[in-house]
Parts: structure tokens; C-alpha cells; sequence
């Protein structure tokens, strides 16, 4: 791999620009392929990291094929990022070489606004900086994310691994992980939340699992009757088959709280009538334009459809840390670097339970 040798604590604030071994891609019609480029000498309050295991996002497939737009080519995608602090920058104090560090879906931030100084970075007025195909701040280069051997990051956006994790598994939990904690952690979920999970995928699995935590009743919607087992496996309590219209309609009113993970555009006013008074439906996985619902299904019942993102940098902490404390991981999937064009095929199939992690010592 291309890192630096490993610093010593004699050494440890030097370091220079490296050279950086990815896989990345030119074009929206490219596969990804082996790339180089040089990762930035060490700023005073950067971390240096080794990637040990990178997840594998919808994001990342959606931005190298440029279905988004915006997408600054060549791009290295991966913002579930896991591996060993190699070096620190002479202001850094929250690490130590030789930590076992997380990165996730954002790198900098103007940290001075009032979303920053709440530790809502991911909000910041200037804009985060994202953890691939983002300018940075200071020299206008475009980030490069984590399908790579090392990364130098601003210390703030490096979270903490507790000890005792399984750091293979960990890496999702930067994205598919606090995607789902902040919501329910925003509104409230715990023991006495009726709460729906809305698809089973990369992000409904993990809402099943961090709501079961949490101590709600969790049921699982979805429309494939054979993901029944699976969920309940995961820890939901019960399961409602969404094109079934009687299991629909035994259901109105039942839930305080719906999870929506559906990475499509779809309908909502089925799911909206599952509400009871007050009951809220969060939206984390369509991003692009939604139909029309009926106005009478959220004003009836007072009922309200919101959305989140991720966290800032405390939650995605203490996301971690409750995930350690509870023995909480993704169900995933190993794959060698060399492999990420069939993971996205398959990833277009949904053909993945829950999440691909890439070991980046094999097939780099």
C-alpha cells in the first residue's frame, strides 16, 4: 500500500504529501478502475488514517454514474470509512497514533456557525465539505473518499471505534448507521414508541435494529412476504405486507413513529394512514421528486411528514458508542477492492444483505 511508513511518536506530526492508491472512475459510463493520486501533507489539526475497511453506499453508485449530476470526474467514491490513525498534525489532541478511527460522509466544515457550534456540521451555512467529489476549503481540491489505502482528514470529522469493536463491521455505521440513530434519536423513539420500519435494505435493517435497541415495538413494511423471516431476525416484532390491503387496513392508526427508507419515488398517503394522533413519518431515502398526498391524511389525525440526513460529528459519536455498548453491527457482506463493479451490478438488483464492506488489503 502507499501509505508512509508507520510514524513514529518521535515523528508523528510529519508528513509530507503521499501517494495514494484507489479506485475511482473517468466517466458515468466507466467502470471504477485502479487509480493514483496524492492525498495532502498533514494541516496542524489533520489525522492521517490507513483504510482498513471501506462500506460500499448507494451514493457512492449513484455519484459515479453521475445520476445526480454534479459529479466532478475522475471520483473515488466511499464515505463508510474505518482504519489506524498513522499521523496527527501538530494541534491534534483528540487522537493518537495508532487509533482505530471512523470517517464518514463529511470532512470539514466552517465550524463557526451556529449549525457547526450546535454539532450540526452536516448543516453548516459555508457547507460541508463531503467526504468525496467536494472542493475543499483551503486549496480547491476535490475530495477523494475512502476506495483507497489512507486519507488525511481534519481531526473533528474523525470519530472515535470503541474498543472492543469488530472494526470489519463497523464502517457502514458511518452512514446506513446514523442515518437511521438521528431521526429516531430526534423524535424521540424508545420504549414506549409503536414504531414502522419502511424497506428492508442497507437503511431499514439498521432502523430495525437500533429501534429494537432503543426498546420500541418495531414492525417491518414491506412488500416481499419472504423478507418476514429476515426481519424478525433483526429484531422486529411484527410484519406487515404493504400490498396486502387488509394487513394495510388493520394497521390504521397503529404507529407513533414510521421510518421511510425507500430509496425511490413512491406513494405515502398508504403509509400516512398508519399514523396515529401526532405520529410522524420520517423520509431518509428518496432524494429526488416525490408524487402529491392527500392533504386530509396529515391534517386527520395530525399527522406530519418530515425528513433527515445524517448527524453531526457528537450523534454519529454517540451513535457509535451505543452501537459498542449494545453489540449492534450491519449484516454485510466482504468483498476485495478489485470486485466493486460486480457489487454495483448487484447493488442495482438489491442483491446485497444488508451492506458491502471492502477489505482493503485484498485487491487494492
Amino acid at each position: 500500500m502507499a501509505t508512509t511508513a508507520e510514524p513514529t511518536t518521535t515523528s508523528e506530526h510529519t508528513h509530507g504529501p503521499t501517494t495514494a492508491k484507489g479506485w475511482g472512475t473517468d466517466a458515468p459510463d466507466q467502470p471504477l478502475r485502479p487509480m493514483e493520486f496524492e492525498r495532502r501533507a498533514l494541516r496542524p489539526n489533520d489525522v492521517a488514517i490507513k483504510i482498513t475497511y471501506a462500506g460500499i453506499c448507494h451514493s457512492d453508485l449513484h455519484t459515479a454514474r453521475n445520476d445526480w449530476g454534479g459529479t466532478r470526474y475522475p471520483v473515488i467514491p466511499g464515505h463508510e470509512i474505518v482504519g489506524k490513525v498513522t499521523a496527527i498534525g501538530e494541534e491534534v489532541t483528540r487522537h493518537r497514533v495508532g487509533d482505530t478511527a471512523a470517517v464518514g460522509c463529511m470532512v470539514d466544515s466552517c465550524m463557526e456557525c451556529d449549525q457547526c457550534l450546535e454539532g450540526w456540521e452536516v448543516f453548516c451555512r459555508k457547507g460541508c465539505v463531503q467526504t468525496y467529489n467536494s472542493a475543499d476549503y483551503h486549496d480547491g481540491t476535490i475530495s477523494k473518499g475512502g476506495y483507497t489505502d489512507h486519507i488525511v482528514v481534519r481531526d473533528h470529522f474523525c470519530c472515535r471505534v470503541p474498543e472492543g469493536m469488530d472494526e470489519s463491521r463497523v464502517a457502514p455505521l458511518l452512514c446506513a448507521g446514523i442515518t437511521t440513530y438521528s431521526p429516531l434519536r430526534q423524535y424521540g423513539v424508545g420504549p414506549n414508541t409503536k414504531m414502522a420500519v419502511v424497506g428492508l435494505g442497507g437503511l431499514g435493517h439498521m432502523g430495525v435494529k437500533l429501534g429494537a435497541a432503543l426498546g420500541a415495538h418495531v414492525t417491518m413494511i414491506t412488500t416481499t412476504p419472504s423478507k418476514g423471516q429476515d426481519a424478525r431476525e433483526l429484531g422486529a416484532h411484527d410484519v406487515i405486507i404493504s400490498t396486502d390491503p387488509e394487513q394495510m387496513k388493520a394497521a390504521a392508526t397503529r404507529f407513533d413513529f414510521i421510518l421511510n427508507t425507500i430509496p425511490v419515488s413512491h406513494e405515502i398517503d398508504g403509509y400516512l394512514q398508519l399514523l396515529g394522533r401526532s405520529g410522524r413519518m420520517v423520509i431518509v431515502g428518496a432524494l429526488t421528486p416525490m408524487p402529491g398526498f392527500l392533504g386530509f391524511n396529515i391534517i386527520w389525525w395530525n399527522r406530519a411528514v418530515g425528513g433527515s440526513a445524517i448527524g453531526g460529528i457528537p450523534e454519529t459519536q454517540e451513535m457509535l458508542d451505543f452501537c459498542a455498548t449494545k453489540d449492534i453491527y450491519p449484516d454485510v457482506e466482504f468483498i476485495e477492492m478489485s470486485q466493486v463493479n460486480e457489487a454495483y451490478e448487484r447493488l442495482l438488483k438489491n442483491d446485497v444483505r444488508y451492506r458491502f464492506v471492502i477489505d482493503m488489503s485484498r485487491g487494492l
